[in-house]
C-alpha cells in the first residue's frame, strides 16, 4: 500500500467560506481516513470483505448522525459539517461512506424525524455509538425506481403486526441490528417499521460476486411472518413521502461524497503525472495530460460550490428535492468522468490496487445508480422546471 499523500483541492479558496468548526471537522475526519482506512481498504476491497472494525472508529469521529442533536447521541453539527465528513470518508472509499450514509440518513434520520420520543431514546444513542448498525429497506426485487409499487406488507393481528415480503440491494443488511423497513398496510398506505435482528422470521442473506462496493456489506431483507410490535411503527409520517424524505438526506451526503472520490483520483493523477517520465520529461508537461488535469480541477471546483450552496440551503431548511437531485446527479457523473480520465493517465498502473483509481471507478458505478438512478434524477429536474412529470 502506497502512503496516503493526499492534498486538498481548493482552487477557488472555498475554505475562506467555511467556519473554523467546518475545517476542524474535515481535518479530524481526514486524519482518521488516512490512519484507519487508507492502509487497509485495498486489501478489503480485493477480498470483498467489509472492515467491521471501522464501525467503532466511525462512531468515534461522530460520523453516525452528525446532525442529530446531542441529547440523542449525535454530534449536533450543521449540514455542511455532515457533507464535509462524507466527502472525506468517500475519499477513502465509497463503501465506507455508504455505511455512514445509511446509518445517518436512512436509519437515524427517520427515527429522529418520524419516530416518537420513546423510539428516539431507545435506538438513536446506540446507533450513534456504533453499538447498533442499521439498514434501510425500500428497494425490492421488482421495484427500484418505482418504490410505490412495493409488495412488502403487514397485517394488523391485534396485539402485533405480521410482516411479509423482501427487500434487496440493502447496504449493511448482513450485519444489521435493526432495519427501518417500508411496507404497506392493509389499506395500501406505506409506513415505516423498525425491525430488530432477533425477530423470528427475519433473515438477511448476503449478496456476493459484486464488482463494485466490494468493501461494503450488501444483502437482502426477508420477512416471513415476522411479528413486529405495534410500538415499532414510526408514527409521525406515512406515505411514499416518508422514505423519499430520507433519500433526500442520503442523496445530499452522496453529492458531497462524490467530490471526495473525484479529488482522490485527481490528486493521484496529478502526483503520478509529475513523477512519470516519458520522452525525457514528466508526462505532466504534455498538452493532453494538462487538458485532463485542468478539466478535472475545473469540474471539482464547480461541484464544490454547487454543493456548498446546497449545504447552506439545507441549513436554512430551504433545499428542495429537485435541487438535491441535481447535485447528486452532477457530482457523481463528474466523479466518474474524472476517475476514467485519471485511470488513463496512469496507464496500466491505473488498474492495480497500488493506486485507488480503479476501486473508485468501480464504486462510483454503483453510486451513480443507487439513491435514484442518473436518468431518474435528470427527469426529476425536468419535472421541476416544466411542471410535467415524465413518469408516474
Amino acid at each position: 500500500m502506497r502512503p496516503d499523500l493526499f492534498e486538498h483541492t481548493d482552487y477557488y479558496l472555498l475554505d475562506e467560506l467555511l467556519t473554523d468548526e467546518h475545517k476542524l471537522v474535515r481535518e479530524a475526519t481526514r486524519e482518521w481516513v488516512k490512519r484507519d482506512i487508507s492502509p487497509i481498504i485495498e486489501e478489503y476491497a480485493q477480498k470483498a470483505k467489509f472492515p467491521e472494525q471501522t464501525i467503532k472508529g466511525l462512531a468515534s469521529i461522530g460520523a453516525f448522525g452528525p446532525y442529530i442533536p446531542t441529547e440523542y447521541g449525535g454530534a449536533g453539527l450543521d449540514q455542511i459539517s455532515y457533507g464535509l465528513m462524507m466527502q472525506e470518508i468517500e475519499r477513502g472509499d465509497s463503501g465506507v461512506r455508504s455505511t455512514c450514509s445509511v446509518q445517518s440518513s436512512l436509519v437515524m434520520y427517520p427515527i429522529f424525524k418520524y419516530g416518537n420520543e420513546e423510539q428516539r431514546k431507545k435506538y438513536l444513542p446506540k446507533l450513534a455509538s456504533g453499538e447498533y448498525l442499521g439498514c434501510f429497506g425500500l428497494t425490492e426485487p421488482n421495484f427500484g425506481s418505482n418504490p410505490g409499487g412495493m409488495v412488502t406488507n403487514y397485517k394488523d393481528m391485534g396485539d402485533h403486526l405480521l410482516l411479509n415480503g423482501a427487500k434487496m440491494w440493502i447496504s449493511n443488511s448482513p450485519f444489521c441490528d435493526i432495519a427501518v423497513v417500508w411496507a404497506k398496510n392493509e389499506e395500501g398506505r406505506i409506513h415505516g417499521l423498525i425491525v430488530e435482528r432477533d425477530m423470528e422470521g427475519f433473515s438477511t442473506p448476503e449478496t456476493h460476486n459484486k464488482w463494485s462496493l466490494r468493501a461494503s456489506s450488501t444483502g437482502e431483507l426477508v420477512f416471513d411472518n415476522v411479528k413486529v410490535p405495534k410500538a415499532n411503527i414510526l408514527p409521525n409520517k406515512s406515505g411514499l413521502g416518508a422514505p423519499l424524505g430520507c433519500l433526500d438526506s442520503a442523496r445530499y451526503g452522496i453529492a458531497w461524497g462524490a467530490i471526495g472520490a473525484a479529488m482522490d483520483c485527481y490528486d493521484t493523477a496529478l502526483r503520478y503525472s509529475k513523477e512519470r517520465v516519458q520522452f525525457d520529461r514528466p508526462i505532466a508537461g504534455f498538452q493532453l495530460q494538462q487538458k485532463k488535469l485542468a478539466e478535472m480541477v475545473t469540474e471539482i471546483t464547480k461541484a464544490q460550490f454547487l454543493t456548498f450552496r446546497l449545504g447552506q440551503l439545507k441549513n436554512e431548511e430551504k433545499a428542495t428535492t429537485a435541487q438535491i437531485s441535481m447535485a447528486k446527479r452532477n457530482n457523481v457523473d463528474m466523479a466518474l468522468k474524472i476517475a476514467r480520465d485519471a485511470r488513463q493517465m496512469l496507464g496500466g498502473m491505473g488498474i492495480t490496487g497500488d493506486y485507488p483509481i480503479m476501486r473508485h471507478m468501480m464504486n462510483l458505478e454503483s453510486v451513480v445508480t443507487y439513491e435514484g438512478t442518473h436518468d431518474i434524477h435528470l427527469l426529476i429536474t425536468g419535472m421541476d422546471i416544466t411542471g410535467l412529470p415524465a413518469f408516474s
